[in-house]
């Protein structure tokens, strides 16, 4: 019976590995986004850019989408109870990406990036409290150390609280419930269309709030034409569609880990590109995630469950 679940352990371990690096591949997207937001940011409305990208990646991804619904059979497409997780998932897209803008006003980057980041250990308290999961004990300690090494490569260890900060947290529970829900979503839900479906959501709203509250700014888009191309089609239409793909098979807790990733590989974009220099103290905290990161994947080696079933 054992030699007979050896090839089924392979076959799941095999899907795992690949669902990790779809994950880590979308870090390395993101973080180069950063440099290319980064490069446009001083001149540009913050929602408009937003609502813009994500439309972009929305009307991008819906030939796809309705390809992939035509294959379904009747009885498989979405429903009402589909198309209502889709928005919601749109929604709390739109409230991370607009709580984490609004706090880049109040805040500094490296504060925005730390808090932001605490997602990382969000994720397994918020599983215990309100869906009775208990992440395994190197979860936990793997969430510990990302945390930590972000700490030490976005504040270089020292972190001075402000107004804005709040505006961030509140935008780490956001972006926490977001991949909670993506992992409930892509289980009944095609890739393909949580992927447009969320998109076009998240563009509508962040275009109302851009022109609700920056429409004087909205001439600042014809100079960020590139940048919205390569955020759009790159970082949103590659990168958080790959998030869906990685996320079928990775657990909230255990992608989350590898996503906060992003912050190392900005820190490596930045340095290549902007020439923003890291301190020791920066470096060490990029060794302490990786170190995170690794443990976290620690049921790919021998001796270690497997922990790929879901906990209902």
């Amino acid at each position: 019976m054992r030699n007979s679940e050896l090839p089924t352990q392979s076959v799941q371990q095999t899907s795992r590995l690949r669902a990790d690096l779809a994950l880590l591949s979308v870090s390395i997207i993101w973080g180069s986004a950063f440099v290319v937001q980064r490069a446009v940011a001083p001149n540009t409305s913050a929602f408009l850019f937003n609502g813009a990208r994500f439309l972009l990646a929305g009307v991008a991804l819906l030939p796809f989408a309705w390809l992939s619904q035509q294959r379904k059979s009747t009885q498989q497409r979405s429903n009402r109870t589909d198309r209502m997780g889709i928005i919601l998932a749109g929604l709390l897209l739109s409230a991370g990406a607009a709580l984490q803008q609004a706090g880049l006003r109040y805040t500094t980057a490296a504060n925005a990036g730390f808090i932001t980041g605490l997602y990382v250990v969000l994720i397994p308290i918020i599983e215990m409290i309100f869906l009775k999961k208990t992440p395994r004990l190197w979860i936990w300690l793997a969430a510990m150390l990302a945390t930590l090494g972000l700490f030490l490569l976005s504040t270089g260890g020292q972190l001075s609280l402000r107004v804005g900060d709040l505006l961030e947290l509140a935008g780490a529970l956001f972006w926490a419930l977001h991949v909670i829900w993506i992992g409930h979503l892509v289980t009944s839900l095609g890739a393909f269309q949580i992927a447009a479906g969320q998109y076009l959501v998240c563009g509508l709203v962040s275009l109302g709030l851009g022109l609700l509250f920056e429409a004087d700014q909205a001439v600042s888009l014809l100079s960020a034409g590139w940048a919205i191309l390569y955020a759009g089609l790159i970082s949103v239409g590659l990168g958080y569609t790959l998030q869906i793909f990685g996320q079928k098979v990775a657990p909230p807790a255990d992608a989350a880990i590898l996503l906060s990733m992003e912050a190392v590989f900005a820190a490596l974009f930045g340095w290549i590109f902007l020439q923003e220099y890291l301190t020791g103290v920066q470096i060490l905290g990029c060794g302490v995630m990786l170190s995170g990161m690794l443990l976290a994947q620690a049921s790919l080696f021998k001796g270690f469950p497997t922990g790929l079933k879901r906990e209902r």
